[in-house]
């Protein structure tokens, strides 16, 4: 209920703000936008076209376009990064967090990132670097270099006054991070330790270890999955020597998980989950293109199936009437098998220990279903048509394809990911391809043989 309200509200505020420009009251809809939050107004303009888009951030507060900026989908956010000067980004990005720098600037050409770093202060312009010097789907890719470190030789005293003279802490604070002289990581003290302890006792008398520091070469999906199981806040980012070199919290955990959602329902349909809902023409035909054509050579697979029982087809219409029905089945459950298997492969559940118990369960689920529904559609047939033979043709297909189905789903988006293919991309294609292939087969094989 309340993301219906909070929809209507932003059709009511995008049809207010649309009204004014086409009144040329500028002056009303930058008073407007200077009343609104940052991630607001970044959904204001992921809802406009691409020309009132531009209007809309030539009014926004400098100030504020650092913060809408991170908030935007990156095929947003990259259409107005490319049209801002190299001066002009490198002031809108000052005092943002060094991960919310390299999403910004991540997608720029080599060219023009160098002009923004040369105008950036040498220690701004090293975080920055140091951040994009790792893949953006890794830890180190998605961390935040802004963090304390302390010493675990000092007291608790002697630390609570250093955060006093600090006077501020990084945003999401909710632990202190443990360093030796090496600036290797030895341990964490949480703020509620901290000043529930006493003033004379030692940090490394009331710290934790550092046992749970996440490498910064792991996988943001996996970060994702050890915050959801652990109930993380925040977690330090070490490199191969266990060197501090950033932590990653919690907002930047709900980001992953939000994008690892978008990712698999647009990649469903073949489409980018960043892709700009008002980008152009062109550019979002010639994207979908692409899966087209895969898509159609895909289809001509199974046409030509039907076309090697051409005779067939011609001598019975009845077969022709059917033929549909067992792919068609056969598509539905191998697409429900296949989405709990990339659901299990993206949470961790799936591996080398049970990918056997796995196939071996879903295909007794399909052989039931197999026999379940081979008797319905197989006496439906035999009643419709008055023919036992072709009832028990068509059964025989649909058992055989919901067989398959079920080894097909789990095999399909497993075979993918060991080839670094994204199964939600590719897997729902492959497996539909399949199991009109073999559905077609058997059922038109099993009719030439009996029938014709």
């Amino acid at each position: 209920m309340a993301d219906v309200l909070e929809q209507d509200q932003t059709h009511q505020t995008l049809q207010e703000v649309n009204q004014a420009l086409e009144n040329g009251m500028f002056v009303h809809v930058r008073r407007m936008l200077q009343d609104m939050e940052p991630e607001d107004i970044a959904h204001l303009l992921e809802a406009s076209p691409p020309k009132e888009r531009q209007v809309l951030w030539q009014l926004t507060d400098p100030e504020e376009q650092g913060e809408i900026l991170d908030e935007l989908s990156e095929d947003v956010k990259d259409g107005i990064v490319s049209q801002m000067e190299p001066e002009k980004l490198a002031a809108v990005t000052e005092g943002m967090e060094t991960d919310d720098v390299a999403y910004v600037l991540r997608s720029l050409p080599d060219g023009k990132y160098q002009k923004v770093l040369a105008q950036m202060d040498a220690t701004d312009r090293h975080r920055v670097e140091k951040a994009l010097a790792y893949p953006e789907e890794t830890a180190g890719g998605m961390m935040s270099t802004d963090f304390i470190t302390i010493r675990g030789d000092v007291t608790a005293d002697v630390v609570l006054r250093y955060l006093r003279m600090k006077g501020e802490l990084p945003e999401a604070t909710d632990a202190l991070y443990v360093v030796d002289q090496n600036e290797q990581l030895i341990g964490h003290l949480s703020l509620s330790t901290l000043i529930t302890t006493q003033p004379d006792i030692e940090v490394q008398e009331v710290m934790e270890d550092a046992d749970e520091a996440i490498s910064v070469e792991m996988d943001d999906s996996e970060v994702a999955n050890l915050f959801e199981r652990r109930n993380w806040l925040s977690a330090p980012v070490v490199d191969l020597d266990n060197h501090l070199v950033g932590r990653i919290t919690i907002d930047d955990v709900v980001d992953i998980i939000r994008e690892d959602a978008e990712h698999s329902m647009m990649s469903m349909a073949g489409l980018d989950d960043d892709e700009d809902t008002f980008a152009p023409v062109m550019k979002s035909a010639r994207r979908r293109s692409i899966w087209l054509g895969v898509n159609v050579l895909a289809a001509l697979a199974a046409a030509s199936v039907s076309n090697l029982f051409e005779e067939t087809l011609d001598q019975m219409a009845a077969i022709a009437i059917l033929m549909t029905i067992v792919p068609s089945m056969g598509g539905v459950a191998g697409n429900q098998t296949v989405a709990l298997v990339i659901r299990g492969l993206a949470v961790g559940h799936i591996g080398e220990t049970n990918t056997r118990w796995l196939l071996s369960k879903e295909a007794r689920v399909g052989l039931i279903n197999g026999i379940l529904w081979a008797a319905i559609i197989g006496g439906v047939v035999v009643v419709w048509k008055g023919n036992l033979i072709l009832g028990l043709i068509i059964a025989g297909a649909m058992m055989t394809n919901l067989l398959v189905a079920g080894v097909a789903g789990v095999c399909i988006p497993i075979l993918l990911k060991k080839l670094n293919i994204d199964p939600a991309l590719a897997g729902g294609m492959a497996l539909t391809t399949i199991t009109d292939i073999i559905g077609l087969s058997v059922f038109l094989g099993l009719a030439t043989v009996f029938l014709v």
